[in-house]
């Protein structure tokens, strides 16, 4: 069982079950899971916090069930079931995966059975990120902010340049159109291709990353600060995807790109017509000094193949030191589209605290008057609406 607390939510936000459940099942969803996310039902449970479906402003606390507990019961007993030299006969898991946090949980935490190291770093406890984003998705929204993702490859299967993002007008639309996506790519001829790619990995046993964008539109400028190194969203945001199982890269606007443009091509110019000043371009990806600009926010991130592979890959017995195959459960050949969900997530919760932060309200009427008064600030300055 999953347990979560979120603290800090102003009160007067209406919430829908339904959204949150929608909410659940995007991350289960993806060509190339295993068969286990038909057993995942993430039957969600609010036990605080809200009342009649509107937040109080008390702590949220939610419970998220797993289906399958009944099976290990046993396995990961609370309290001693046998007559071990624990209190327990169940076999200890002794060959750490590579690629996994197995070893250096083990060598840390001084444990002698991977399985006490395995069950907290799955990414089953994603599910929890994404019940408690859910409330943060209904603030952002609430405030004019509108969250989304989409794939943009799948392991050597990319567009005609691997930086290659489509461009949107409605982030909430190209997110929903991606969802009706087996590998939730805007991109119909390149998912098709993504697809083949998924099902090649797996009849070789082998399992594949991928990259996706990560979009939010609406936002205020200045969320964020310059003035501390910890207060940079930049970072923030940074932090919050590269924390999730597999992320091996998180880049901003242009990325890695940026490193190779001359100056006069990597920043965003502005620009004045009878519209008023804006700007030329995105390359920032919505963020400079460490705060939002009103621009579409956009980062990309790169996930690594799951190192659970079936057959397991080269390792070694922690007991007797001789070499071995990792452990072998499940796996999925592909789980990138659900992790662009999962970055949503991060990213709602970020922006939601950043949002909270910055303007503060005990109610939402509250953090709306802020909000407003914050983009009023930058409409006079600039001659037009502060979020473009």
């Amino acid at each position: 069982m999953l347990t979560g607390i979120l603290d800090g939510v102003p009160a007067g936000l209406h919430l829908d079950r339904d959204a949150i459940a929608h909410q659940l099942a995007r991350r289960r969803h993806g060509h190339g899971r295993s068969p286990r996310q038909a057993l995942e039902k993430d039957d969600l449970e609010i036990v605080g916090g809200v009342r009649f479906g509107t937040t109080t402003g008390a702590p949220i606390a939610m419970l998220l069930r797993n289906a399958e507990a009944a099976r290990w019961s046993d396995v990961l007993a609370v309290w001693p079931t046998g007559m071990g030299t624990t209190g327990n006969d169940v076999v200890k898991k002794t060959v750490p995966r590579p690629g996994h946090a197995d070893l250096a949980g083990l060598i840390k935490y001084d444990l002698d059975d991977v399985r006490d190291v395995l069950e907290r770093a799955s990414a089953r406890e994603t599910a929890m990120r994404v019940a408690l984003s859910t409330v943060a998705r209904a603030l952002l929204s609430a405030c004019g902010i509108e969250v989304g993702s989409d794939v943009i490859a799948i392991a050597d299967v990319s567009g005609d340049a691997v930086d290659a993002i489509i461009d949107v007008d409605d982030v909430k639309a190209a997110s929903a159109r991606a969802d009706a996506s087996p590998v939730r790519c805007l991109d119909d001829v390149l998912g098709a291709r993504m697809v083949a790619r998924i099902d090649e990995a797996k009849k070789s046993g082998d399992t594949l990353g991928g990259r996706f964008v990560v979009r939010a539109s609406g936002l205020p400028v200045g969320l964020g600060s310059h003035t501390q190194w910890d207060r940079r969203l930049s970072a923030q945001l940074s932090m919050a995807v590269s924390s999730i199982q597999a992320i091996k890269a998180v880049e901003v606007g242009v990325g890695v790109q940026a490193g190779t443009l001359p100056g006069t091509r990597a920043h965003d110019s502005f620009v004045v017509d009878a519209s008023g000043p804006h700007r030329s371009t995105n390359r920032a990806g919505g963020l400079e000094g460490g705060m939002s600009t009103g621009e579409e926010l956009r980062l990309v991130a790169t996930m690594k193949p799951f190192s659970t592979v079936p057959g397991g890959l080269p390792s070694f017995d922690i007991v007797t030191g001789l070499a071995d195959r990792g452990l072998v459960e499940r796996s999925d050949v592909c789980a990138v589209p659900a992790a662009a969900v999962v970055a949503e997530a991060m990213v709602c919760l970020t922006l939601a605290d950043a949002l909270l932060s910055d303007l503060g309200g005990d109610s939402l009427s509250q953090l709306q008057e802020h909000l407003a008064g914050r983009r009023a600030r930058a409409a006079a300055m600039t001659g037009h609406g502060a979020a473009r």
